[in-house]
């Protein structure tokens, strides 16, 4: 198998396929809405309210926090997590850009 090749992209667009990659998952989707809805830290609760298995949930906590769209604080025996407001806002601005507004009427297929 050959290399992904991420050297040729720059580094705005390497960043912005790690965070989409990060969200591609729909219990990702439901923690980060969760996280946004509750603008709080969350400890253990999101078991109780996605209704997947601990381990599950652990696996993509670490898939949203290595792609930098949450992060985490030990409390006691647990480890608790929140959006990463910097990132938040900065890949906002990125997905703003990214979906450019196209023109009505276009010269496309």
């Amino acid at each position: 198998m050959g290399l992904t090749k991420t050297e040729i992209f720059s580094e705005r667009q390497n960043k912005l396929a790690v965070m989409m990659k990060a969200l591609a998952h729909p219990a990702r989707i439901a923690i980060i809405e969760r996280l946004v809805k509750l603008n709080a830290c969350v400890c253990g609760e999101l078991v109780d309210e996605l209704g997947l298995a601990q381990p599950t949930i652990s696996q993509h906590l670490k898939e949203l926090k290595n792609a930098g769209l949450i992060k985490g604080t030990i409390e006691g025996t647990s480890v608790c997590y929140c959006i990463d407001r910097k990132v938040w806002k900065r890949y906002g601005k990125e997905m703003d850009l990214f979906f450019t507004p196209l023109e009505e009427e276009g010269g496309c297929c």
